[in-house]
């Protein structure tokens, strides 16, 4: 027999250790391990971190096997950890009816639970009695079960376990906006059971979708069913999210030890190596002392101060838990690991000693990790006086089997018994590592054969839907739907993923279905989404953000791959050339570079090599050959929203409709329920293709559609549908033409004061008399309001009775009118009548979500409360409409320019998260207000002129506008009118001061915003400027026609967004003026609007508050004792701060208020106890105001120039004057500021109570 080996000896050691304190509590049965012999339920995390050491010690055995027994030692070992994570799976299976509602609801009404009995697997405590909700450990589980499973352990046996599986994924991929009680299972850090976003549980998240994507869960032995899929845009969204997070853990946490947990093993789910170490050392400084690490500052878990009676803190005990938080060993065993990780030893030998040192000696010599290490109570006065310097005592569980087991685990690997990548199979250490360029494949489709002919006239290769045949393009919404169907499971009434909108990654791919090749096209092309897409230059922008978005986030093997459709709406208004904007896209893509990403473009058939491929086996054929059981067809009602112009193209549709295969069968199915009837007559229908042609013509109904609020654009059908089968010429309701139809160039454009509303004998409306005034309208405009009456009046479905009985519904009519005014470009019309329809914005949940899940929240509706309205947590679509609607007080426009607004702000947030530093509340209401501001301003013009000005920039100039203000760049749209030769001539510049920082395209996006405001004031302006012989540069063209919105509910509205308090004083002629006149007035009213503070602005807040009672802002006291409960780096704090600040309806007013507080804090860095009571901000800076008012009276300034904002009381040039100089805001404000706090100052130096 072999003497044993010196390694052997030491291994047996450590399997003594993992015997004698985790393995012998494993039940027998299920497999669980309870948490200690006081807690004897069985915690999903504590679990699966207590089984990495045997699991670790079952490799290690397995790779130094000496002899038999070591093996069948590892094999033991092996099935002890199977055996631990089947118990966890049969106790989240028995809760599967919680998955499938979580995956709608998240609620922590609906979540799995966090723990479960050890003998019997069931569930311990109810529902709500526990912080249930914790993301991080259903993820952990995941992640785990990933790595065993790579590593070679069989583990899930049976498909309803697949499903189960990937059903869990869908339970974690919206942890990036699910709020939950985290790895504490506390929340919020009062202990109350508020729930929030925290690093650790998006961090794991995102770690276990990246290893369970494309994972066989039966390993080798398995097929294409056993396959996990992972859709990429959640993972990126995760990814995202933690990156804006770190290195704060959650809005109450402002650093929080569990993220080592994140940052390093087990998740490596941070890609940014620079962040990982900032996060690291926040940790290391703020957090470790000499037993270990606290959780989080102010933890009053097992500290001497904490109430065992209660659960819950108030908010102002937990200034009793600083410099007093016990201190964890467990986290010196993740930063052991991490060194091993990263290669750096000296780190490990430093907390391999430091550990060691804190172990507690068991019986038989064992070495045991405890729980914490709290102060004794007859120390802490000491402790409070001389942090980390008083000996400790152990308490909790003796040992933490988490900690035990990570202890275990850093010392095999130390000693060499385990390499790094023997517990990392997938390899996610190498996270950090740089990534090679991504080159974007791209595509360019056209939609017909003339469109083909177009693109080749100016050299663009372009093929057609027929040209690309065999592979088949499909809009994303397919792809969407098709996803719907991953993971069903009858048996256990799971019903899939819920049906979302796809990402730019997962349409970037090709997919293998039913030994078919789908390309799929963006997501922004779909026509439905909104009034966007009529605005070519928005979908260039959109490509623009989804190219760079895919440089930057492409992480699978293979080239991503668009397919970009050139539609007949992306022509000129002749048809016979390309749009100017798509052509020079188009071009630049051709070249070969286009929104920062490398491009290649080329014939779909050429990229199949090289691109990105999945196979979704999933819509494979079922057991009876048919591609999807009959047992299905019931659960197809998850496809309502599908519609008609989504038909699968290329199905070769021979005369009889035998040969449709399965897919086209299943497709047919699901088009023929969702197909509303016609009202329409029918086309001519002959040979056997008439059921499909049949279906084809609906698409054109599009009345009827209409019916379902669903923006379906008619062009869009030819796309998908080969053009040899779709020849139906479309029927339109032709009763809304009339021969003085609204003239496209603006010479016809009209402006009346008031309909003459027809009314009956009984004086009531006479919605019959109005019907007949449609006929006769001579504009768009006329049409709209009287459809808008009817709709007030009767209702979207009420029949008009135009030329026939009962004639088509006004709802139809508006659609319609609708399609004609997109073809016009009259935009303030066309978000009119967006409103009035409440067509959907397609992804504005997701937008405001995004927003959200960054840690901004959201205000909509101008101030002050309660008429702007906070949106702090993810909202329905349904209810997020009806909020807005309300907070613009049934203003249409207004309504649906806040939606807008919303979306592009979650575009920037996505591309430029740099923009919103320092904003914790992004207040939609006054951003729309300071962009009317700005061109009035601008163009010198009155507010309501200024509205409509707004109202009618197209979608991507309000896109650029937006950014402008957002980035702070000094800009400016000016409208000059010079005399040359006794004619006048107009011209439109834009200063622009400091744009080294903007884009080229945004550059250019301020010229395009000037020529567009150009053509809106032509379009105004024409009647009396055309007899001042005004003439046109004739550089630009005057397609872009003014519409004056004049029905008096509306119009009365609109104006609201200008005109009251401190912006009317803005619209005044300025035209003698200095240019530089209104500039700072400018800065801080754009820096109010937003929010925008000094960095570290709220930290030097919290200071102040330290050394007086409050601060009060009109009324409202920000109290010391907040300072009590928050930390000063607490996003929470921040959050209170600027909620005081917000109750300022003059966002420049706010920002002179940020400047005054400001000052204070300079005070108190100087050696000052106390500056008083309770200190009146608004106080201090009326003092300053009167002061410069003295000043420049005696300097001679006339009352004009000294003229005082009529609702606060402010010199308008104070407004406008810089912060430094000789009259600076802040020489009045210092001044003020030692008067004011003068009087409290102490006489005889008494410290601070």
């Amino acid at each position: 027999m072999r003497s044993r080996s010196n390694s052997g000896v030491r291994l047996d050691g450590y399997g003594r250790l993992v015997q004698q304190t985790i393995l012998r509590h494993q039940d027998a049965v299920t497999g669980l391990l309870p948490a200690s012999a006081d807690h004897r339920d069985a915690w999903v995390r504590d679990n699966v971190y207590s089984i990495l050491a045997v699991w670790g010690l079952g490799l290690a055995y397995r790779k130094n096997a000496d002899r038999d027994e070591d093996k069948a030692k590892a094999y033991e070992l092996e099935q002890s950890v199977v055996k631990l994570m089947r118990g966890l799976l049969q106790c989240m299976m028995r809760q599967v009816d919680k998955v499938e509602a979580f995956k709608y609801s998240q609620s922590t009404r609906d979540c799995l639970h966090a723990k479960y009995n050890t003998h019997t697997c069931a569930t311990v405590v109810g529902d709500q009695e526990w912080g249930h909700l914790q993301m991080d450990a259903t993820s952990l589980y995941l992640l785990m079960l990933a790595q065993m499973t790579a590593s070679g352990l069989h583990i899930i046996h049976s498909l309803d376990e697949v499903n189960f599986i990937q059903n869990l994924v869908f339970y974690i991929e919206t942890a990036y906006k699910t709020a939950d009680f985290g790895i504490w299972e506390r929340g919020d850090k009062t202990n109350q059971g508020i729930t929030e976003l925290n690093a650790s549980s998006v961090g794991m998240a995102k770690a276990a979708l990246e290893a369970l994507d494309e994972l066989d869960l039966f390993g080798a032995k398995g097929g294409p069913q056993s396959v996990i899929r992972v859709l990429s845009d959640e993972v990126q969204h995760c990814q995202s999210i933690l990156h804006s997070m770190l290195p704060r853990a959650s809005t109450s946490k402002e650093v929080d030890a569990s993220v080592l947990s994140v940052i390093s093993y087990p998740a490596f789910a941070v890609e940014d190596s620079k962040l990982v170490e900032i996060t690291k050392q926040e940790i290391i400084t703020k957090l470790q002392g000499r037993y270990g690490c606290c959780r989080f500052l102010r933890d009053g878990y097992r500290t001497p101060k904490e109430d065992p009676n209660r659960l819950y803190y108030e908010p102002a005990e937990l200034k009793l838990f600083e410099n007093i938080e016990c201190e964890w060993p467990l986290f010196w065993a993740y930063l052991i690991i991490d060194g091993i990780f990263s290669g750096n030893m000296e780190q490990v030998q430093e907390y391999r000693e430091a550990l060691e040192g804190v172990l507690i000696k068991g019986k038989n010599g064992v070495r045991l990790v405890p729980e914490l290490y709290s102060v004794p109570l007859d120390k802490v006065d000491e402790e409070y006086r001389n942090p980390r310097t008083v000996d400790r005592i152990p308490l909790g569980k003796l040992p933490l089997m988490w900690g035990q087991s990570l202890y275990i685990l850093g010392c095999l690997m130390a000693e060499g018994f385990l390499a790094p990548g023997e517990i990392d199979p997938l390899n996610r250490r190498f996270a950090t590592v740089p990534k090679p360029d991504v080159v974007v494949q791209v595509c360019i489709l056209a939609e017909t054969e003339g469109i083909k002919a177009v693109l080749r006239k100016e050299d663009i290769n372009a093929e057609t839907v027929a040209d690309v045949y065999p592979i088949r393009v499909q809009p994303a919404r397919i792809l969407s739907h098709i996803y719907t169907r991953l993971g069903r499971n009858k048996q256990m009434c799971l019903t899939g993923r819920p049906y979302r909108h796809m990402g730019v990654l997962g349409t970037s791919k090709l997919y293998n279905i039913r030994k078919n090749i789908f390309a799929f096209t963006p997501q922004f092309i779909d026509q439905q989404q909104f009034y966007l897409a009529l605005d070519n230059t928005m979908i260039v922008e959109m490509l623009r953000t989804d190219l760079s978005y895919l440089r930057s986030r492409w992480r699978m093997t293979g080239q991503p791959t668009i397919t970009f459709p050139i539609s007949h709406t992306m022509l000129d208004e002749t048809g016979s050339s390309v749009h100017p904007m798509v052509l020079a896209t188009l071009r630049k893509l051709q070249d070969g570079y286009f929104g920062g990403a490398r491009i290649q473009t080329g014939k779909l058939s050429e990229f199949l090599t090289t691109s990105c491929r999945t196979h979704l086996s999933f819509m494979d054929p079922g057991p009876e050959g048919k591609v999807f059981a009959k047992s299905y067809e019931l659960s197809i009602d998850s496809f309502e929203e599908l519609h008609a112009e989504e038909w699968l193209h290329g199905l070769q549709i021979a005369e009889d409709a035998d040969t449709y295969d399965e897919v086209a069968q299943y497709l047919d199915h699901l088009l023929q329920r969702t197909v509303p009837q016609s009202n329409l007559p029918p086309t001519a229908q002959r040979g056997g293709l008439s059921r499909f042609r049949a279906a084809v013509h609906t698409t054109h109904d599009l009345m009827s559609l209409a019916s379902k609020a669903k923006d379906l654009h008619v062009q869009n059908v030819g796309m998908y549908v080969p053009s040899k089968i779709f020849q139906a010429s479309q029927q339109s309701v032709k009763l809304l033409s009339s021969p003085h139809q609204h003239n496209v160039d603006g010479k016809s454009h009209t402006l009346y004061a008031e309909m003459s509303l027809p009314r009956d004998e009984d004086g009531n409306m006479d919605c019959k008399a109005l019907v007949d005034q449609l006929r006769i309208c001579p504009t768009l405009q006329e049409q709209a309001d009287i459809l808008y009456m009817l709709h007030i009046l009767k209702g979207p479905k009420w029949h008009t009775g135009l030329d026939s009985e009962p004639g088509p519904t006004v709802e139809e009519l508006l659609t319609e009118l609708y399609m004609r005014v997109g073809n016009t470009r009259q935009w303030a019309l066309i978000r009119y009548i967006s409103g009035i329809l409440k067509k959907k914005v397609e992804a504005l949940d997701e937008a405001c979500t995004d927003l959200l899940s960054h840690q901004k929240h959201l205000t909509v509706g101008l101030p002050p409360e309660p008429r702007e309205k906070t949106i702090s947590t993810p909202i329905p679509y349904e209810e997020l409409v009806r909020l807005i609607d309300e907070a613009s007080e049934k203003n249409l426009s207004v309504s649906i320019l806040t939606q807008e607004i919303m979306v592009y702000l979650a575009m920037y947030m996505r591309t430029q998260p740099a923009l919103f530093a320092e904003m914790f509340r992004i207040r939609i209401g006054l951003i729309i207000q300071v962009m009317a501001t700005e061109l009035a301003h601008s163009l010198r013009c009155s507010a309501g002129e200024a509205t409509e000005n707004l109202m009618n920039l197209s979608p991507s100039d309000m896109k650029s506008l937006l950014y402008h203000i957002l980035s702070g760049k000094e800009f400016g749209v000016e409208r000059s009118v010079q005399s040359v030769n006794s004619s006048l001539t107009t011209a439109i510049s834009i200063c622009e001061v400091g744009a080294v920082g903007a884009t080229k395209p945004e550059r250019a996006g301020i010229v395009r915003l000037k020529s567009e405001i150009k053509q809106v004031r032509a379009g105004w302006v024409s009647t009396n400027l055309r007899s001042s012989g005004l003439r046109s540069c004739g550089v630009f063209n005057f397609a872009a026609v003014s519409v004056v919105l004049v029905l008096s509910a509306q119009s009365a509205g609109h104006s609201e967004l200008l005109g009251k308090g401190s912006f009317s004083s803005m619209l005044e002629d300025h035209s003698s003026k200095d240019s530089r006149q209104g500039q700072w007035q400018r800065r801080r009213r754009l820096d109010g609007a937003l929010n925008r503070v000094p960095v570290g602005f709220y930290q030097k807040v919290w200071k102040v508050l330290q050394k007086c009672h409050g601060l009060s802002v009109e009324g409202f006291v920000l109290p010391s004792s907040t300072t009590r409960e928050m930390t000063p780096g607490e996003m929470k704090f921040a959050v209170h701060v600027e909620s005081v600040l917000n109750r300022v309806p003059q966002p420049e007013y706010r920002q002179l208020l940020v400047e005054t507080i400001l000052v204070l804090t300079m005070l108190v860095d100087m050696e000052v106890h106390t500056i008083g009571g309770i200190i009146a901000v608004e106080k201090i800076l009326q003092t300053a105001n009167d002061l410069f008012y003295e000043e420049q009276k005696a300097l001679g300034a006339d009352d004009h120039m000294l003229e005082k904002d009529p609702t606060t009381g402010i010199c308008s040039l104070l407004y406008d004057s810089a912060p430094s100089g000789r009259f600076g805001t802040m020489t009045y404000l210092s001044k003020s500021v030692v008067m004011y706090v003068y009087d409290f100052l102490p006489t005889d130096g008494c410290s601070m109570q």
